[in-house]
């Protein structure tokens, strides 16, 4: 965990990770994680959130800005299922010595269905996909079955992203006057003004 967030409304933690992902979590309700959220390829470092717009912004060391909405539905990302053999086409993953060797086959490495959660080879989860209605902005592994169900409505995005040139180490929001201030790598201070990325148009400044 790098960086929090907090919705005062909903009593909803955001935690920002060393994984490129950002973890929803509902305090209030007691429930734990409510959903993730993947929309970075560098560590996310910093969070902010504006309550007035329902608006999650995320930034990392990939010099991107991501600006979620929080109104929007989302699902929980599937539990990950536990199977010493792939569960669409039964061949064993390296650690099944037995049915290796009943099979006749060298193991195959696991991978996960980011869709259903099942344990799947390589060879039967090819195809990627956005899911983003489970968080997924950019496209994931999706198993063979789930991919020809995946609908234009789980495709469609619901972040917004931008360019900060520069890598975000730290940013700080001004809610009243709705400007934001990033810090980078480079010891730049940059301030953008983010009334329009709120509101779902494009970022200027700084």
């Amino acid at each position: 965990m790098r960086t929090l967030a907090w919705d005062g409304t909903r009593n909803w933690l955001y935690s920002g990770s060393f994984d490129c992902s950002v973890f929803v979590w509902d305090i209030g309700g007691r429930r734990g994680t409510v959903y993730e959220l993947h929309g970075h390829r560098g560590k996310v470092t910093s969070l902010a959130y504006s309550g007035q717009h329902s608006r999650l912004l995320s930034a990392g060391e990939d010099s991107r800005l991501v600006c979620w909405n929080m109104e929007t539905r989302r699902l929980e990302t599937p539990d990950w299922a536990e199977s010493d053999n792939c569960q669409l086409c039964n061949k064993p993953f390296f650690w099944n010595l037995k049915s290796m060797y009943d099979q006749k086959q060298m193991g195959l490495r696991q991978h996960h269905c980011r869709k259903c959660g099942k344990a799947v080879c390589d060879y039967c989860s090819s195809k990627r996909s956005t899911l983003t209605d489970r968080g997924h902005e950019y496209p994931v592994r999706v198993c063979e079955g789930c991919y020809i169900t995946v609908t234009e409505d789980e495709k469609t995005p619901r972040a917004n992203f931008f360019d900060t040139k520069h890598i975000v180490k730290h940013m700080s929001y001004d809610a009243a006057r709705q400007l934001l201030a990033t810090v980078g790598q480079d010891h730049v201070i940059k301030v953008w003004n983010v009334k329009a990325v709120l509101e779902g148009a494009a970022m200027t400044g700084p």
